[in-house]
């Protein structure tokens, strides 16, 4: 075979690979092997130049898709981001939710298509750093508590450690979280550290935590990490949340709903 054509042969396979990987996530070298018709070694050493341009990651006994930096958006753009999806994550988070609980809504566009929902609850309890939450709730709705802190305009949060004095005072039932990337390897992550520790005060005085995410937000890695899927009860996604993620969480425990 000429150098051409097995330089023709090369690039074919490294497409393929690179598509089955960014499709499943984290992929083994036997896999890949069947997938692409060609021995373990080949795959190797494929793996070998495809990390070296950057396109994926070896791991111990396979690859997976390389990290992407999440950045974060103005509020308002993200609330027109997967919306249908985001409707139908708080639709099911919704559900969780007893008439009486004492429940903590983060911020985030997911968690605001929520509290929509939560108005006709006014034996609820609803403790939020949201200012998007507590402008649904001001003309009626649940009893809310406000954690107070330092206004984050990004995010239209109350953050920063202000925010204890007041969850240190808290019991909740359940703590519905949102993120700016997460992945079962690197855990949930933000791009504030003022905004992570709040989020990590409030999962600690949670009896259950309930991640709210579009599958948007999977394999992505932001700044700051304030927590790890092990802290996590239940995720709540959209049916195009990776498929090596979702048994990722599974096998952490975590329950998985995806909508």
């Amino acid at each position: 075979m000429s150098e051409t054509a097995s330089r023709e042969l090369a690039e074919a396979r490294w497409r393929k690979l690179r598509d089955l990987v960014r499709e499943r996530g984290i992929l083994r070298v036997e896999e890949l092997a069947a997938e692409l018709g060609v021995s373990a070694a080949t795959v190797r050493r494929d793996l070998a130049a495809l990390e070296t341009s950057g396109e994926l990651r070896r791991i111990h006994g396979g690859a997976m898709a390389p990290e992407r930096r999440a950045e974060e958006p103005l509020f308002d753009d993200k609330t027109a981001m997967a919306a249908p999806e985001k409707q139908r994550i708080a639709e099911a988070a919704f559900a969780l939710i007893g008439p009486r609980d004492i429940v903590y809504l983060d911020g985030g566009s997911t968690i605001v298509a929520l509290a929509r929902l939560l108005i006709p609850l006014k034996q609820l309890t609803v403790v939020t750093n949201s200012l998007r939450v507590s402008q649904i709730f001001s003309n009626g709705g649940p009893r809310m508590i406000l954690t107070g802190g330092e206004c984050r305009l990004l995010s239209q949060t109350f953050v920063g450690p202000l925010t204890r004095a007041v969850l240190d005072q808290m019991h909740l039932d359940i703590a519905f979280m949102g993120t700016i990337g997460v992945s079962a390897q690197q855990g949930m992550t933000t791009t504030d550290p003022a905004e992570a520790f709040t989020k990590e005060q409030a999962m600690a005085r949670a009896s259950r935590t309930v991640l709210l995410a579009d599958s948007s937000k999977f394999g992505k890695t932001s700044f700051v990490r304030f927590g790890t899927i092990s802290q996590l009860s239940t995720v709540i996604s959209d049916k195009q949340m990776p498929p090596a993620e979702r048994k990722a969480f599974q096998r952490a425990g975590v329950e998985t709903l995806l909508v």
